[in-house]
Order: structure tokens, then C-alpha cells, then sequence
């Protein structure tokens, strides 16, 4: 899609069309599907709206999300360690991801935002 045309993350509607295009991707990813098919062994139709309340939490303040995120990283790490090259895979593809349908400044945040989140996970299960 043409970059010019995209529009900014207007909407609820938006941050889950963005998270089925994520994880559509993730899920066949070789270098961190087994994370969500394997060790966390997620269902999408579960998933999707609890991480769909979590964005909308970080970029419109909805408060809708009550999960622990950095617990529930804590939790997968202990099973199979997540490791540089694995949140690497995951910032790139997700920001790929959110670049090829949004463009502005909740778009921009949501990439801010993936980052400052992988950094905090990595520094808390050791992986700086």
C-alpha cells in the first residue's frame, strides 16, 4: 500500500485489524512462532481481544486491559528463554506490521511503545 494513503489508528477497530495482521505473521515466524504455538500455545479468537484491550489501553487510555504483561513474559521465559534475537524478530515485525497499514501519530506511539515494552521485558528476564 501506498504510504502516502495510510491513515493513523483511529479506533478499536483498527488495533485489532493490526494485531490479526501481526499474528498471522508471527505465528508462522521461524524465529519466534514456537513462542505463541508452542510455549504459550495462544488461540487467536482468546488472544486477540485481550491484546486488543492492551494497545487500546497504550494508545487511548481506555483502561480496559488487567493483565500483568511483564508477568505473563516472566512466565513464558521460564518455560523457553526468550532471548535478544527473539525480541528483535518480534519489534521488527510488529513494527513492519503496524508501517504497512498506519501512518501518524498513534502509529508512531504504538512502534514507541513496542519498544519501550521489549526493553523493559528484556532488562526483567536478563536479556540486556
Amino acid at each position: 500500500m501506498d504510504k502516502d494513503h495510510l491513515t493513523d489508528i483511529a479506533s478499536r477497530e483498527d488495533i485489532e485489524y493490526l494485531m490479526w495482521a501481526f499474528y498471522e505473521k508471527a505465528l508462522k515466524d521461524p524465529t519466534i512462532g514456537l513462542f505463541f504455538t508452542e510455549i504459550a500455545q495462544i488461540n487467536l479468537k482468546d488472544h486477540i481481544p485481550h491484546i486488543t484491550d492492551f494497545w487500546e489501553q497504550q494508545l487511548f487510555y481506555t483502561g480496559n486491559y488487567k493483565k500483568n504483561v511483564l508477568q505473563i513474559h516472566q512466565n513464558l521465559h521460564q518455560k523457553k528463554s526468550m532471548e535478544k534475537i527473539h525480541f528483535n524478530a518480534w519489534l521488527a515485525l510488529f513494527t513492519s506490521t503496524v508501517d504497512a497499514n498506519f501512518s501518524g501519530t498513534k502509529a508512531k506511539l504504538m512502534k514507541t511503545r513496542a519498544l519501550s515494552i521489549a526493553t523493559v521485558i528484556q532488562l526483567k528476564t536478563g536479556q540486556n
